[in-house]
């Protein structure tokens, strides 16, 4: 039964909501394209309209803005990490969906429990660590310890894996091909949704992580850094008065890539996410 008063108030709830997450970024965007460097709170709209920060960023570095540099450092370090990633996870999530072992059972309740721990508590210890083995201020070490806990993310890939028939696996068999043939050439062929997601998943970790990258990346070096601490140094009290346009010129820029990304592969994102929730 349809009740028009309550559906109306609920639209008008979801507009205020969207409205109220779209400011901040409407302001990001109008801001980039501002005449003017600083944090001008007179007015939500510039008086005056420029091409100017873009131009700083992409073709007129220096001292502070180096955001080419940055650019690449942080899509090098995406691009291994996914990789690694993803190839970890789709591997650990058929040998848990598929084969049947002593103990697999223990090691998904000790997944599952693990993934219940809160990132940042670890990050100390996982840098002391890589300090002892001289990888800290390295795009290696940061690769390392994004691509090293993406086994633990099985879950989903796993679920979905769980809805294609075991008698494809069993005709495979029967034929004479190898568990790896199997994996290679009957089981991710039909995953392609949800690698599809988990390419996105472990693309995105990397790409905006700040925490850790700023934990890692503390020599100083800003050739070294990623766009996010990159752009964080940009808000220094000492900076954000000349550079907060070109900050948010930034922010803008760095948001394209996975925008295209997310555009490009929705439908396989979104059959990705819905088919890993079907089964556990």
């Amino acid at each position: 039964m349809k009740h028009p008063i309550r559906d109306f108030f609920k639209h008008v709830l979801l507009t205020i909501l969207a409205v109220i997450w779209l400011i901040p970024i409407l302001w990001l965007f109008v801001t980039a394209f501002s005449g003017y460097k600083g944090i001008n709170t007179a007015h939500f709209f510039p008086d005056s309209w420029s091409l100017d920060n873009f131009k700083q960023i992409l073709i007129r570095p220096d001292s502070v803005v180096q955001y080419g540099v940055w650019f690449k450092n942080t899509l090098i370090i995406a691009i291994f990490s996914c990789l690694i990633s993803t190839i970890f996870v789709v591997m650990v999530s058929y040998a848990m969906s598929a084969m049947r072992f002593n103990g697999r059972k223990q090691i998904m309740s000790g997944s599952i429990i693990l993934n219940m721990f809160p990132g940042p508590l670890l990050m100390i210890a996982i840098y002391f660590i890589l300090k002892s083995l001289g990888l800290t201020n390295s795009h290696l070490g940061m690769i390392i310890v994004y691509s090293a806990g993406s086994g633990l993310g099985f879950l989903i890939v796993k679920g979905f894996m769980d809805t294609i028939p075991a008698s494809l696996r069993e005709a495979a068999r029967l034929e004479g091909a190898s568990e790896a043939k199997i994996f290679t050439s009957v089981v991710v062929p039909l995953c392609k949704p949800i690698i599809v997601y988990q390419i996105i998943s472990s693309f995105l970790i990397p790409w905006g992580d700040f925490v850790f990258a700023k934990l890692m990346l503390n020599s100083g070096i800003s050739t070294d850094w990623t766009v996010a601490i990159g752009l964080y140094n940009m808000l220094n009290k000492s900076l954000i008065n000349k550079y907060f346009s070109v900050f948010c010129a930034g922010g803008l820029l760095i948001s394209i890539p996975i925008s295209i990304l997310f555009v490009l592969m929705q439908k396989c994102y979104v059959e990705g996410v819905t088919g890993g929730a079907v089964k556990g």
